[in-house]
Formats: C-alpha cells, structure tokens, sequence
C-alpha cells in the first residue's frame, strides 16, 4: 500500500534542512510535501526565491502566469493559493475570473500572456510572432522569467495533483471570507 505524502509536521521535520523550516519550506503545505525529500527542497529554494521575488514580470503578471498555467494543469491547490496572492497583487476578482476563460475574454496584455502560457503547454515553444509580441509587451529577461515560472509552476502542479496536497488553512479561510465564487 502506498503511503501518502502528507504535509511533514514540525515534530517529523528533517534534520538536514532545519535551517529552512522557519523560512519559506515551513510556510506551505505545498514545501512541507517537498520536505519529503530535502535535497530536493534545498535546490528548489534558489529558483524559487528568484521566480517569487526578483522575477522581472513583475508580481500582477507572474500571478496572471501562475493563474492561467493553474487552470489549464487542473491544480486546485496552486488555483486557490494564486487566487489570494493575486488579490493581494491588485487583480480584480473578474480579472482572475477571466483566465479560466478563452482569451477573448481577457484584457489585451493578459490574452498574450495567458495565450504564451498556452501555446507553451501546447507546443513546448513559442513562435517568432508570439515571441516579437511577447518581448515588445513585458521585455526580454521577464520573456525568459515568464518560461522558468511556467516550468517551476508546472513541476508544482505535478506535485500537488499526484500528492493530494491540502490547501493551507489560511488561504482556505481567506478565500471563504473575501472570494468565494473563485475558490476551486
């Protein structure tokens, strides 16, 4: 029988990266799944710390990314957690609402970033066109971001879907009490 990965308690957290619980490995249900294995958790940190807060998309736009790439892999988990976090970034409750939808129903900017998210999961690439358009919208590093957040996200959504990750509590109640009609 298999056993399920189960967010890692305080009491069970491993020895090797303890130096880590109280930063952002402690914080999500999602990291405390990753704590299973630490090697793992402790290479993932770098990126992470680069597609969260450095990344040159910017946040509203990383989470229009996250929210699209959330939607098309089914992952509740990320949907719920990005639904906050986009909140706290300035989308609109339709704005969120909009990129479980066709692009036509989104804002200029978000159809071609939502449509990059798309055709990257349709096609592993992006056409020249869409590139051009792309790169003149948000620029050449945040082109490069927008990959390596879809690609961190998407091994993210494996993860979740395959673990039956819990939503965390907090974003649980946060979603209840201010949206919701967005909560999946």
């Amino acid at each position: 029988m298999t056993r399920p990965f189960l967010p890692i308690p305080d009491s069970d957290w491993p020895a090797e990266i303890d130096d880590m619980r109280e930063g952002f490995a402690g914080q999500l249900n999602v990291y405390r799944v990753m704590a299973h294995h630490p090697d793992l958790l402790r290479a993932w940190s770098g990126l992470r710390a680069h597609i969260v807060h450095a990344s040159a998309l910017g946040r509203a736009r990383a989470e229009v990314v996250i929210l699209r790439l959330a939607h098309r892999v089914s992952s509740s988990y990320e949907w719920n957690q990005h639904v906050a976090r986009g909140l706290s970034a300035g989308l609109s409750k339709p704005r969120i609402a909009s990129l479980r939808g066709p692009l036509a129903g989104m804002g200029q900017d978000d159809a071609i970033l939502a449509g990059a998210v798309d055709h990257l999961l349709d096609h592993s690439k992006l056409p020249p066109a869409q590139m051009a358009q792309l790169e003149d919208l948000i620029g050449r590093p945040a082109v490069l971001d927008l990959m390596a957040t879809l690609g961190m996200y998407l091994t993210l959504g494996f993860l979740l879907n395959s673990t039956n990750c819990p939503l965390d509590a907090d974003i649980a109640t946060e979603l209840a009490q201010n949206a919701p009609e967005l909560r999946v």
